[in-house]
């Protein structure tokens, strides 16, 4: 028998801003069209709650039981059954390592911005002609260490930005031996080699009344106090830690910039540790006379840090102040708004070729609107951040127009990617990706104000859909056993999913019991392409879709369990405690179950033994599962 999908009008208790109740209704099976593989048949199958209110702690632990929401619809793929299973995969912020494609495509965002990619109107990118091929010679680069008498103006980046990024990582990687042989830092582990990027013009930040502009920045205490701290020390090196006190990143960052001081000095640049990072400014007068020179970004640098600044500023002055572009990014709560809608729509309808009369008002705010998430207010107490919890709407802006909106739901413990949609014009930019590390950057930022929001989680992996593999170029990911609800390093996943689609994770053992294992399907292996779909995340729940009252037959963990020889790691049985909605009371089941019937209690009782197993224990018992 079928249960209709739409919203209860079941009350909730929730109150505004505040921590709230959760409050579901209308449990039961989703069947349809998927839309990864685009199975003309309905292979799609997922567990499905319609959520009238849920709090943020709750779907955050959703989340890590394999959960994903579109707008008020919650859903779980059943992984035995549906065509597409689906995997939830996060990182961990602080322990990102870009690709060298992801720090491509954040410097072709800056030459963007910065005037010297121009985009035509069909679409297409073009170096600008008018970029200066002057050389500079001047002999401050010689003595420096950043230029070692190589010509940079004109060239690419690697003989200017990176080449000074180089060189002053290399100096902070000596300041972090020196502070291991001088027993600062712990003597068996090996730390990770510092990074030192330059900050986007975007994000430079004026201090000293405009006297100083952030022009570089290194990561490096926070991924030194993450080494450390998951390391498994000596007697001896913990007993370094606690004379030294407890080795924060920002301790080390502090350690690390005082050490760096004549560094500073020998290269005109004042150096400071600001909440674990370690900053590198120059001059804005410096500073703002490069960045107005408008040229390759090796000159620009190599210009803050020459001590004969006119010299590389006149060789370099042909592109004007009105060539650079503004990116501002705005975060703002979930809330219809007029144009995001018009962006999305010619998103779909280009990107997509969804059809103009599928793409309704009415379609969007269900899918990326409509939220069943409490809003929690900051605190200020350090456990909820600046913006707060809940639903957001991330939109990017490049000189005053809408270019993209990431929508997310910011939680306890991590950042959820919903969906991201994009203008066309600008798809050689790869908006889908340079959001993503926007994002990431975010956590790491906001994880100062908030310690527990460590995770970027990215939605769904799909191993069998070229089109989200993406995903896993994030590194380094984690995927969720869809059995055991542990979390397990891609890496290791991976030779598993090659070999069949579905797979406990959990056991990884398998590998070392069968050796190298092959792809499961050489057709889905062949199919596979670079073409992934960056925007592509949540899909949203079509009109026709059906959600089935739950059949009777075996679960996913039941049918694992069987398969393996193990003992049901199912959370069934008894139904007693789970918490029930009925007239705007809230019961527990134990307290209902005489005023039902013999026969309408047999049939409610395992209805809510597979929710019980499908949200786990605690969550039955703090979830009002709602009967009206």
């Amino acid at each position: 028998m079928a249960a209709k999908t739409r919203r209860s009008e079941a009350s909730s208790s929730s109150s505004g801003g505040g921590r709230g109740v959760t409050v579901v209704v209308d449990w039961g099976r989703r069947l349809g069209s998927c839309g990864y593989c685009s199975s003309p048949s309905r292979t799609s199958v997922s567990h499905g709650l319609w959520a009238h209110s849920i709090t943020v702690d709750d779907y955050q632990d959703l989340l890590d039981r394999g959960w994903r929401r579109s707008g008020c619809f919650l859903y779980k793929p059943k992984m035995e059954k549906t065509c597409c299973p689906s995997y939830t995969i996060r990182l961990k912020a602080i322990d990102f390592v870009p690709s060298r494609e992801q720090l491509r495509l954040s410097r072709r965002m800056q030459r963007f911005l910065d005037g010297t990619l121009e985009m035509k109107d069909s679409g297409e990118v073009r170096e600008d002609p008018n970029r200066s091929k002057s050389t500079c010679n001047c002999i401050c680069h010689d003595g420096s260490g950043l230029g070692r008498n190589e010509p940079v103006a004109g060239k690419n980046e690697k003989n200017g930005v990176e080449h000074i990024t180089k060189h002053l990582s290399d100096q902070v990687d000596n300041v972090v031996h020196t502070c291991i042989e001088h027993g600062e830092f712990p003597s068996t582990l090996q730390l990770p080699k510092a990074v030192v990027k330059r900050v986007s013009q975007s994000k430079r930040k004026l201090l000293v009344e405009g006297a100083e502009e952030l022009v570089y920045s290194s990561n490096i205490a926070f991924q030194i106090a993450a080494t450390i701290s998951r390391a498994q020390l000596t007697e001896k090196d913990a007993k370094q830690v606690t004379e030294n006190g407890a080795l924060s990143a920002k301790i080390i960052a502090e350690k690390l910039a005082n050490s760096l001081h004549q560094l500073a000095q020998s290269n005109g640049l004042t150096i400071r540790a600001c909440n674990g990072h370690i900053n590198f400014y120059s001059t804005a007068t410096e500073a703002s006379s490069a960045e107005g020179a408008q040229v390759v970004s090796g000159c620009e640098e190599s210009a803050t840090g020459c001590k004969r600044k006119g010299c590389c500023r006149r060789m370099t002055s042909k592109h004007p102040q009105d060539k650079k572009r503004r990116l501002e990014i705005h975060l703002n709560r979930s809330s219809f708004d007029l144009k995001e809608f018009e962006l999305y729509r010619r998103y779909q309808m280009k990107v997509h070729n969804d059809a103009p009369d599928h793409v309704t008002e009415f379609s969007y705010r269900r899918f990326l609107v409509d939220t069943p998430l409490v809003p929690v207010s900051p605190s200020g107490d350090g456990r909820v951040p600046p913006c707060g919890y809940g639903s957001f709407h991330q939109q990017y802006v490049i000189d005053g127009q809408l270019v993209a909106v990431g929508v997310v739901d910011i939680l306890p413990r991590c950042l959820s990617s919903k969906y991201l949609f994009w203008d066309p014009d600008f798809a050689f930019l790869s908006l889908g990706k340079y959001s993503a590390l926007q994002e990431i950057g975010w956590v790491k930022e906001n994880q100062i104000h908030c310690p527990t929001l460590q995770y970027y989680y990215l939605g769904y992996y799909i191993h069998s859909c070229s089109k989200m593999r993406y995903k896993a170029a994030y590194c380094p990911s984690e995927l969720l056993c869809p059995l055991r609800y542990k979390w397990v390093p891609f890496d290791t996943a991976k030779p598993l999913l090659d070999r069949k689609p579905y797979v406990v994770l959990s056991d990884f053992a398998l590998l070392e019991n069968e050796g190298r294992l092959q792809p499961w399907s050489s057709e889905v292996a062949a199919a596979h392409s670079e073409n992934d779909d960056e925007g592509l995340n949540d899909i949203p729940l079509d009109d026709d879709e059906e959600m089935m009252e739950s059949e009777f037959e075996s679960s996913d963990d039941e049918l694992e369990a069987e398969a393996s020889g193990q003992p049901s790691v199912t959370e069934g049985g008894d139904v007693c405690n789970i918490l029930i909605g009925l007239k705007g009371a809230h019961v527990r089941y134990k307290d209902l179950q005489r005023a039902i019937g013999p026969n309408d209690r047999r049939y409610l009782e395992s209805q809510l033994r597979r929710y019980k197993r499908v949200v786990g224990s605690e969550l039955s018992e703090r979830i009002v599962y709602s009967l009206g």
